[in-house]
């Protein structure tokens, strides 16, 4: 395997972990082949976090990563997690003269650009000296043992002893999502959790969505909650409706445990006892009911509330207790079960990818010698807010080293 067709390591998919991974092992001295079929360069950084990349969260716990991720194995992130940390990339931001702030629960996002986080990847892999094609496709990828990994692509024929597989999951299919790791990971019988959307919209249907569908564009702090007993996973955050169903953050932290057929609880004014706001104004006021809840929860939410019961359409004073109380558990315990999502067009991640029992922990090498799998192609996802960017780092460092450690140990004989 002579000439410039021959590369110690190829990583397939230029988005974040990709291209971190290709600059690190380039800059541990490894000639280093990355490949992507995209016309632009790590699209989904680019749009990411309003144009403004999350690129990282400082809240996330280093000695329990898990909690913050899910998957058939949350504890399989643990290990990359914990030894390459937010902190670590934040020093890697400062030392590019990114500029960036925190703007809600350890989320942090540059202060201008999103384009300075792929600018700043680009800079890491010329460092690296890492040869980059792009757009380039490929038709072909074949193992031998005596070989190692043989690609046909556009630009011609090239050979490996290790590849990288770094193609992202299936969401936002408009900017070259593709199944492309999955089809390789199955090509080499390993193991693929069947993929969702995840951290995305939920949708209603019929006429059970009928009263809330002029609520689009409103966006109030809910407590939000699905699963019972072990199970039950709660998030209070901001939610927003929508057209077609819900959305904002809430609901995108929700939907990645949400199951199919199984119901939200909402609570609209978390942290008020409604029903004793309500019958303490019913004592001294005279005010419609509508106009009462609007102190509790949105104005309009609350016309939207009141619209559907005749008994609460006339001022507090002359409401019946139990009319109150029935609206104060609707508003405190909404159930409503979403009918589905809006699919990976509208998915900020893709949950399920390459089984994490076909991957090493520590190297994210795969029982198929010399084949790693970084990112969110793996069955690993975290909640929203820079959680997922930092997996893509922490994953990749952690191929990196380990492809760094085995540079001078080939699958091929020399």
């Amino acid at each position: 395997m002579g000439g410039s067709s021959t590369f110690d390591a190829i990583v397939v998919g230029a988005g974040a972990a990709g291209l971190f991974c290709a600059g690190l092992a380039g800059q541990r001295g490894l000639k280093v082949l990355l490949i992507d079929h995209a016309e632009r360069i790590a699209e989904k950084i680019r749009i990411s976090g309003g144009g403004r990349a999350n690129f990282t969260n400082r809240d996330l716990d280093v000695r329990a990563p898990q909690r913050h991720f899910i998957g058939e194995n949350p504890n399989f992130c643990r290990s990359a997690l914990s030894r390459y940390t937010p902190q670590q990339f934040i020093e890697l931001v400062q030392r590019h003269g990114i500029a960036f702030h925190e703007k809600h629960r350890g989320q942090l996002f540059c202060d201008g650009s999103s384009q300075q986080i792929i600018d700043m990847l680009l800079a890491e892999c010329a460092a690296g000296g890492v040869t980059h094609w792009q757009p380039c496709s490929i038709d072909e990828i074949a193992f031998a043992p005596d070989e190692g990994y043989r690609l046909k692509t556009r630009r011609g024929e090239v050979r490996a002893p290790r590849l990288v597989v770094a193609t992202g999951g299936l969401s936002i299919p408009q900017i070259g999502a593709s199944d492309f790791g999955y089809r390789l990971a199955t090509q080499f019988g390993l193991r693929v959790v069947p993929p969702r959307p995840a951290l995305v919209p939920l949708t209603f249907g019929g006429e059970a969505w009928a009263p809330y569908a002029d609520l689009a564009g409103l966006a109030l702090p809910v407590q939000i909650a699905t699963g019972s007993k072990k199970t039950r996973t709660v998030f209070l955050e901001d939610l927003l409706f929508t057209h077609r169903g819900l959305s904002g953050p809430a609901v995108l932290q929700i939907s990645s445990y949400w199951q199919p057929g199984s119901p939200l609880d909402v609570d609209f004014a978390p942290g008020v006892d409604v029903q004793a706001a309500l019958a303490d104004a019913k004592q001294r006021s005279r005010k419609r009911i509508a106009n009462e809840l609007a102190g509790l929860v949105p104005a309009r939410l609350a016309d939207a509330w009141v619209k559907q019961d005749s008994a609460l359409q006339r001022p507090i004073n002359e409401a019946a207790d139990r009319a109150l109380a029935a609206l104060a558990e609707r508003i405190a315990r909404w159930q409503i079960t979403p009918s589905g999502t809006e699919g990976y067009k509208k998915a900020e991640v893709t949950a399920g990818g390459v089984d994490t029992r076909d991957l090493s922990s520590q190297t994210m090498e795969s029982k198929q010698p010399g084949l790693y799998f970084i990112g969110e192609v793996v069955d690993v996802t975290g909640w929203l807010g820079g959680y997922n960017f930092q997996w893509a780092w922490a994953s990749a460092h952690a191929c990196a080293q380990a492809l760094a450690l085995r540079s001078d140990q080939a699958i091929m004989p020399g």
